[in-house]
């Protein structure tokens, strides 16, 4: 009688198999709204364009002006960021929030029309890259989303050791498709094919995604991003960090500066020593001033500034640039129009650096259209392996089930690839948490369901 205990190599062929099921929906829903967003600055024109375009004028109103038009007409929002025209053919940009919703409001510079408004979240982009981020649920499923890209490295690792060729010579199948075949062949040349190309480049894709999760992205960025303390010795810092002006829709803050210290303004400084109400921000710093700073510091167009939301909250002037070496990050105290943190490309670690440029890459920014279009074949690249994934598992699914596929056993154990997804599920926690919830999973129920239905 044969042992019916599977072998390592089985045992990694069926975590795979399970994984994989959990991952594919995840690649695909990544793919689809990663392209979205990638293309951004090209559907932003061709859906927006009243808003975002003006006729360049020589006469343009300062930013104070333009944010009493605003206030003027939502006299009971809040106003929390002013994005400055990129050029002279750009409008203003101002984020309100009135009750619970929150718009995007467009501004002619030149003369302070109002253009007209976006939903700050219910807009294409802004939800292709919240979807992207936490599935639009918060941190469940920004942990999902991590888990998802965790499995996608041991995925890609162990698909990588599944599907090498056994044999010299054996390069159909592998380097390129059998187009010639039918059925459930096809399809496995197709992933396999896209698998072996594509490896490095998924790899690529996840681990730079990772960087930007809210678990172990923090955790990343917490052991190998570090600014010398002595940048915020010389001014008082909250117990808030500037990551928190992010949100999964829209970035404001560089991924270097998210676990870093936010200033504090000193509310004394506009009451000539007296007491600041301690209610809401009231600054004599005029948004033109802040402006004014930007420029004289060099600061890259395209950056935001965030306003102080409480009477020791400060401004923000923040670029996260398409190059990152045009990345700025500067808190200005909002009665003295102190600049207290100055941060720039050239402050960053090497880890900071090698992140911040990775996610350019990832997001297809750094060299115009033939970047955004390479970008594009790897999320092509990424969909055609998923769908050929998972239409070859449905071919080949047990007849009136949808359990494991049958196995070969006349292949070695699999020792290598299990000391590497054991390493990888130390890397990635939540990865190694679910890898034994899988385990026990697999041994304690499934083998032995497939064992008493095999009897």
């Amino acid at each position: 009688m044969k042992n019916a205990t599977p072998s390592f190599y089985n045992l990694a062929w069926r975590w795979h198999f399970y994984a994989g099921l959990f991952v594919i929906p995840f690649m695909i829903m990544l793919s689809l709204t990663g392209i979205i967003y990638l293309f951004k600055p090209q559907l932003d024109q061709l859906m927006y364009a009243d808003l975002l375009q003006v006729e360049a004028s020589p006469q343009q109103l300062t930013a104070d002006e333009m944010l009493g038009r605003v206030r003027a007409v939502y006299p009971q929002g809040s106003i929390g960021k002013y994005l400055p025209p990129v050029d002279a053919n750009s409008s203003a940009q101002f984020v309100v929030k009135v009750g619970e919703r929150t718009r995007n409001v467009f501004v002619d510079p030149s003369g302070g029309a109002i253009l007209g408004t976006q939903d700050a979240h219910d807009n294409l982009q802004a939800l292709a890259r919240a979807v992207h981020a936490d599935l639009l649920i918060g941190t469940p499923g920004d942990r999902l989303i991590e888990l998802a890209a965790g499995w996608g490295v041991v995925l890609v690792v162990s698909g990588l050791y599944l599907w090498w060729p056994r044999s010299r010579g054996a390069g159909a199948g592998v380097l390129w498709p059998r187009l010639s075949a039918r059925g459930r062949l096809l399809w496995r040349d197709l992933h396999a094919v896209t698998g072996f190309w594509g490896a490095l480049l998924l790899l690529f894709m996840l681990l730079t995604g990772m960087t930007w999760t809210g678990f172990w992205g923090k955790q990343f960025a917490g052991a190998w991003n570090q600014f010398p303390a002595a940048m915020w010795d010389q001014v008082p810092t909250s117990d808030r960090q500037a990551g928190e002006l992010n949100q999964s829709h829209k970035q404001t803050v560089p991924w270097a500066l998210e676990n870093t210290p936010l200033p504090e303004s000193d509310p004394h400084a506009a009451h000539n020593g007296g007491a600041a109400p301690m209610s809401t921000a009231n600054p004599t710093v005029g948004l033109q001033q802040v402006v004014d700073i930007a420029s004289e510091r060099g600061v890259h167009p395209g950056y935001s500034i965030s306003f102080p939301t409480t009477p020791t909250g400060v401004y923000t002037i923040s670029v996260f640039a398409d190059d990152p070496r045009n990345d700025a990050t500067l808190h200005v105290d909002q009665y003295s129009g102190a600049v207290l943190a100055d941060v720039r490309w050239a402050d960053y670690g090497l880890a900071a650096r090698a992140v911040e440029s990775g996610v350019m890459l990832h997001q297809g920014k750094l060299f115009g259209l033939p970047h955004q279009l390479f970008i594009l074949f790897v999320c092509l690249m990424i969909l055609l392996s998923s769908v050929s994934g998972l239409v070859m598992w449905w071919k080949r699914r047990p007849s009136g089930g949808l359990g494991v596929p049958p196995l070969r056993h006349d292949l070695p154990r699999w020792k290598v690839g299990v000391t590497i997804m054991i390493a990888l599920g130390v890397l990635f926690p939540l990865v190694g948490a679910s890898l034994l919830a899988i385990w026990a999973l697999d041994f304690l129920l499934l083998s032995r369901l497939g064992a008493r239905r095999l009897a």
